[in-house]
């Protein structure tokens, strides 16, 4: 029996618990109805309908990811290439009739895509840069500028073997009857001086002259060798091809060389600063770019910026020869015979004249050609780019050292650029858009010896140094 002082209140369960205990309970119960999935739901805000907040950078890396993946599939010369049965017929032939190349025949060649599709999805492209980023942003007007040339690449490809593929890659590519920004010359001009001074040069008198006793595989194997010392953590594939038509040919990560071509050691010498040290490391630096990825690829407007720079490393490592600088330079008068009516055959023979032989006669020719008209009028314009560019990058170089923007020179490396791109994405480095430029040639990793040859250059220039020349001239004239 319990005593009265043992006896305790009966309370009610809330009297019960204090304030902190029931807030404990209420938790315990919440919890308890959330597992078993009853009790009320707490409500979920709508998302924005513009979707979540996007910082510049992002919008850009976006656009620039759909401008990499729309022009994958494109590929110009893939697209323009002749079946190797075209040559065989023609050598049977006697070099006498004109291959059978039309519109008909490239009808059989498969694009990859659906033109009309493509073109319109590089217009969509355009008009989604202009609505995000706006018409004035400069990073914007490259990215607009490219996806139209992309565009109209696509037009030009569905155009094979009308005039309206030449019309569309004079557009792109140029012609050698554009003039240079002085307004006064133009690239016809400058491959008729080149001429005169390059078929005077007695190459015996200038040095050993280098057997291409090389195979493929052996140049092949000696381009591996440099390139795994030159990217040392990137990994550069170099490797033998029978489906190119040039000796040797550049990927964003590799090099192709023709199988059954022959190489000299300074042949080698050349593929690595033009294939390795230009095309493959501008890919490179491109594909390195987290925000502006566009630069990892190359639309027909960095021709000139490409293959120009490519032409001058071999000047300015002093790897080139006259008989090579003539083979540039001829392209560009084969181009400008095409444009003024120029048949295959006349090309053709205008190259015998100069004395290559048949096979390589026939393969300058058809690069002329490819994709645009046989019967004259309209070739591909694409090697007017070379020498062009050789002279608008050294005017760049020139003018950069001049203006003390010498900073500006190594951005010719950070991608697949044209010259007005380039003081537009060097402003954008501080603020992460764009990435410097990791693969640097040594000139332009240390530009002082390169001041120095743009400086005596000038100098030359301005004191008119054919003149002075003529007074060796006399003297060379009276001992000769």
């Amino acid at each position: 029996m319990t005593g009265a002082g043992d006896e305790r209140p009966r309370r009610s369960k809330d009297s019960e618990d204090g304030p902190i205990e029931k807030v404990e309970r209420d938790t315990r119960s919440s919890a308890k109805e959330a597992l078993s999935g009853e009790g009320p739901v707490p409500s979920v805000p709508p998302p924005p309908s513009a979707g979540p907040w996007r910082s510049y950078k992002e919008i850009v890396a976006q656009i620039a990811s759909r401008l990499v993946e729309a022009q994958r599939p494109i590929r110009v010369l893939q697209g323009i290439r002749w079946d190797n049965g075209v040559e065989e017929l023609f050598v049977k032939s006697k070099y006498r009739e004109m291959p059978k190349i039309d519109a008909a025949y490239y009808a059989g060649v498969d694009l990859g895509f659906d033109p009309k599709t493509k073109s319109e999805e590089f217009e969509t492209i355009a008009r989604d840069i202009d609505r995000e980023l706006g018409e004035d942003d400069a990073i914007g007007h490259i990215m607009a500028t490219t996806a139209l040339e992309y565009r109209d690449t696509v037009r030009m490809l569905s155009a094979r073997g009308t005039p309206i593929f030449y019309a569309y890659s004079r557009k792109l590519y140029g012609s050698p009857k554009d003039k240079f920004p002085d307004g006064r010359s133009t690239v016809r001009d400058l491959g008729h001086v080149m001429y005169d001074i390059l078929t005077k040069f007695d190459e015996k008198l200038l040095g050993a002259s280098f057997e291409r006793n090389l195979t493929s595989a052996e140049c092949a194997a000696e381009l591996n060798e440099r390139f795994g010392r030159y990217f040392a953590d990137a990994v550069v594939h170099v490797q033998a091809d029978d489906s190119i038509i040039a000796d040797a040919a550049a990927g964003s990560d590799y090099v192709k060389v023709r199988t059954g071509a022959k190489f000299s050691p300074r042949d080698i010498d050349i593929l690595e600063v033009h294939e390795g040290w230009v095309h493959v490391a501008t890919s490179l630096n491109g594909e390195q770019q987290p925000v502006a990825k566009w630069l990892a690829k190359g639309p027909p407007r960095t021709t000139a910026v490409q293959e120009g720079l490519a032409a001058l490393l071999e000047i300015f490592t002093f790897r080139t020869y006259p008989r090579r600088a003539r083979r540039l330079n001829d392209r560009v008068l084969a181009v400008d015979k095409a444009e003024d009516g120029a048949n295959f055959l006349e090309v053709f023979d205008w190259f015998r004249t100069e004395g290559y032989d048949e096979e390589e006669c026939f393969h300058n020719t058809r690069r002329i050609f490819r994709g645009g008209v046989l019967e004259g009028g309209a070739p591909f314009t694409k090697d007017a780019c070379y020498c062009k560019g050789v002279v608008l990058n050294y005017a760049f170089i020139w003018s950069a050292i001049q203006h003390n923007r010498a900073d500006l020179i190594p951005f010719l490396f950070v991608g697949k650029v044209a010259h007005e791109d380039v003081p537009v994405l060097a402003r954008r480095v501080a603020d992460g858009v764009v990435k410097a430029p990791r693969y640097l040639p040594p000139m332009f990793r240390d530009l002082n010896g390169l001041a120095m040859w743009m400086a005596y250059s000038t100098f030359f220039t301005q004191l008119g140094t054919a003149e002075i020349a003529k007074h060796y001239g006399k003297l060379f004239d009276r001992t000769g």
